[in-house]
């Protein structure tokens, strides 16, 4: 069984998250590279949470990884060293090989970032493949009912 962190709230993943000195920088505001970290560790979770390892997808009959090509986020607030965050999660789409997910930061509710993130499942060398089936079985409840 693979550790687990966050909790699934319906369709959406939460991650806490705790700033600590190695995330900010010299003033103890949270270095904007430190976002894109807690992004990942928040998608990597919700995707635990649902039953999808990474480790397990690679080590299939049909070797799977994810290569983000999109990622736009928008810096609401500041967040300091200390402060306790929460990364929500949520997969809202799936089209071909592309899986569409969009993500906040929230400290205490008040919205710190918020960020869409595209990622497309690929081959060992790199090539864009279809998401395997048990993957696509796994995600599918918690897609956006809307989604096209």
């Amino acid at each position: 069984m693979t550790a687990q962190a966050g909790e699934l709230h319906g369709r959406e993943h939460r991650l806490d998250v705790r700033i600590y000195y190695e995330d900010t920088d010299f003033t103890g505001v949270v270095y904007h590279g430190a976002y894109v970290r807690f992004l990942e560790r928040g998608r990597s979770d919700f995707l635990r949470c649902i039953g999808i390892s990474h480790a397990d997808l690679m080590a299939g009959e049909a070797p799977t990884a994810f290569s983000i090509i999109r990622l736009a986020i928008d810096f609401r607030r500041a967040a300091r060293i200390d402060d306790a965050l929460v990364v929500r999660t949520t997969c809202h789409r799936a089209s071909g090989a592309r899986l569409f997910f969009r993500q906040s930061i929230t400290r205490d509710e008040a919205l710190i970032a918020e960020a869409q993130v595209e990622a497309v499942c690929i081959d060992p060398a790199g090539g864009a493949k279809r998401p395997p089936k048990r993957l696509m079985g796994l995600i599918q409840p918690f897609l956006s009912p809307d989604a096209p």
